[in-house]
Formats: C-alpha cells, sequence, structure tokens
C-alpha cells in the first residue's frame, strides 16, 4: 500500500472570478511507506499549497488523494482521522505552542485523540526523547526555551499522535546552524527508527541531499519530476532554469574540473567529494 498518492489533483484559487489562479496543476504522484521525500521548488511553485491537501486542509478542485490507500474525501472517511494519521507541521511551527508546559503542549494532540492518561504520558515522553527533549524541560513553559527547543516541542507535539506520515513546512527556518542542524537531524533519527513516512519541504538543497531520498520538484503549479536524489542534482542545468540552484559542493565540484581535478559530475554532499578527493590523493600519493 501507498502512503500518499494523488491522482490529477488540481487547486484552483478565486473559482469563477476574474483572479482565478490555478496553484497546483495536474499532479499526479505516488510515495510509498517509508520513504523520506524531499519537496522542493522557487516561491510560488505550488509546493506549500500541494502538501496542504495531503491531510485535508485544503480540497482540491478537481482530482483525488489517497493516504494510505483511502480516498481522503470519501463520505465514510473521518478527516479529522486523516490528520491524525497524517501530521502536518507548519514553518515556524513554535507559534502554535500556548500551554503552560512543555508536558501540556505535547499532550495536546493525544488528548484530543481521546486517549487514556496513561497513554498520553507515554507517548509525551517518548516523543520529547525522539525530539532530544530533556526529561526536565516537560514542566516548563515553552516560551522559556530557545528557538531550537521551541521548534523540537512543536514537532514532539505532531510526532506524540504518532502520525504515519509526516509532512514538514520548513522546519528548520530562522533557525541558527547549531539549532537547524539538531533539529534535521532530530527528524532524520526519528524516521530511520520509526520508518514513518517523511515529506520535508526546504529551500536548502544541501538539506535535501542530506537526508531525503527521493525529491519532489515542483514548478509553476506543476510537478517537474519525482526521482531519487542522484537523477535529480544530475539535471543542474534544467534545475537552474527553473529557477532552483544546485548544492554548494557541486560547485566546488565543477570549478576542481575546470582545474583539472575531476571527482564526478555526481557530487551534492560533502562526504561524497570527501570520499572521491581521498581517492585521488591516495591514488598520487601510490604513485
Amino acid at each position: 500500500m501507498n502512503a500518499v498518492e494523488t491522482k490529477n489533483l488540481t487547486y484552483k484559487y478565486s473559482v469563477g472570478t476574474p483572479f482565478e489562479t490555478t496553484a497546483v496543476d495536474d499532479i499526479s504522484v505516488t510515495i510509498e511507506q517509508g520513504e523520506f521525500v524531499g519537496v522542493i521548488g522557487h516561491t510560488g511553485s505550488g509546493k506549500s499549497t500541494l502538501i496542504q491537501h495531503l491531510n485535508g486542509l485544503l480540497k482540491q478542485t478537481f482530482g483525488e488523494v489517497f493516504i494510505n490507500g483511502r480516498n481522503i474525501w470519501d463520505k465514510d472517511v473521518n478527516i479529522r482521522d486523516i490528520r491524525f494519521e497524517a501530521g502536518l507541521v507548519f514553518q515556524y511551527s513554535e507559534y502554535q505552542l500556548f500551554e503552560e508546559t512543555v508536558y501540556k503542549d505535547i499532550a495536546f494532540g493525544p488528548k484530543n485523540m481521546g486517549l487514556s492518561e496513561e497513554e498520553i504520558d507515554k507517548r509525551v515522553k517518548k516523543a520529547a526523547e525522539q525530539m532530544g527533549l530533556d526529561e526536565e524541560l516537560l514542566e516548563r513553559s515553552p516560551f522559556d526555551l530557545s528557538g531550537g527547543q521551541k521548534r523540537r516541542v512543536a514537532l514532539a507535539g505532531v510526532i506524540a499522535m504518532e502520525p504515519k506520515i509526516l509532512i514538514l513546512d520548513e522546519p528548520a527556518a530562522g533557525l541558527d546552524p547549531a539549532g537547524r542542524d539538531k533539529v534535521l537531524e532530530e527528524i532524520s533519527s526519528y524516521h530511520k527508527n520509526s520508518g514513518t513516512t517523511i515529506l520535508l519541504v526546504s529551500h536548502s538543497m544541501e538539506d535535501i541531499v542530506k537526508y531525503a531520498k527521493k525529491v519532489l520538484v515542483m514548478n509553476k503549479g506543476k510537478l517537474f519530476c519525482y526521482e531519487d536524489v542522484d537523477t535529480v542534482f544530475s539535471m543542474s542545468e534544467e534545475l537552474k532554469k527553473i529557477g532552483l540552484d544546485i548544492p554548494q559542493i557541486s560547485k566546488l565540484a565543477h570549478l576542481l574540473k575546470q582545474k583539472g581535478i575531476d571527482i564526478g559530475n555526481d557530487i551534492y554532499t560533502v562526504e561524497r567529494a570527501k570520499e572521491r578527493l581521498l581517492k585521488i590523493i591516495k591514488g598520487n600519493t601510490d604513485a
């Protein structure tokens, strides 16, 4: 069974008025269970509009949306259940915090699911641990925490509902480098340990190549491509034409090639560049 499937998904704003605009245009895509998918596209490409359809925050103008095999707008489907199944975390999610303590904020979702106090307590502590939050923080006010900690509390609040699909819209936006790395590493660790399907919307090509296995590229409301990371970033010229940039390390690899040091055309991560350069250095040393 697929985690996410859209068929001819189309969404129009202001239908029937002179301002009618197509934000998402005829998107058909299938995402398998357990995938870590990066979602990229220039500003206004439709990526945020697309993901808001995946838990029913928006209802398509045309087409269909399936979550774990169920058409989310069928009469016998409770859209509230879909929203527990496909958790959506917005950009600057810390603005959604409102409770007196971290514990209560994380517990808010599970409580709305009608779970027992024992199960809620278990989920809160587990989610906090998964997001790298010390148990001593649970009784503190979320507003006393750092920006990165607040972001991880907001993430823990969604994770505590144990969604089968986690949709993240720029989860590290606005954080300092250390906070950004911490949030993304915790998300990556959570994915590996839980097997949850993750969709990560990001403007950072470096983040996408570091964490995602597949990449969904949006352009002017249409699906440009949905392929593995190597295939997508090998199309550097095509990506530039639609307003996207390649990772900085890829640019460095191109410069090295111009200087006579060819480490390959598939350099998208620092780790891969390091591996290739060490082989060249070792080869020159052996010679």
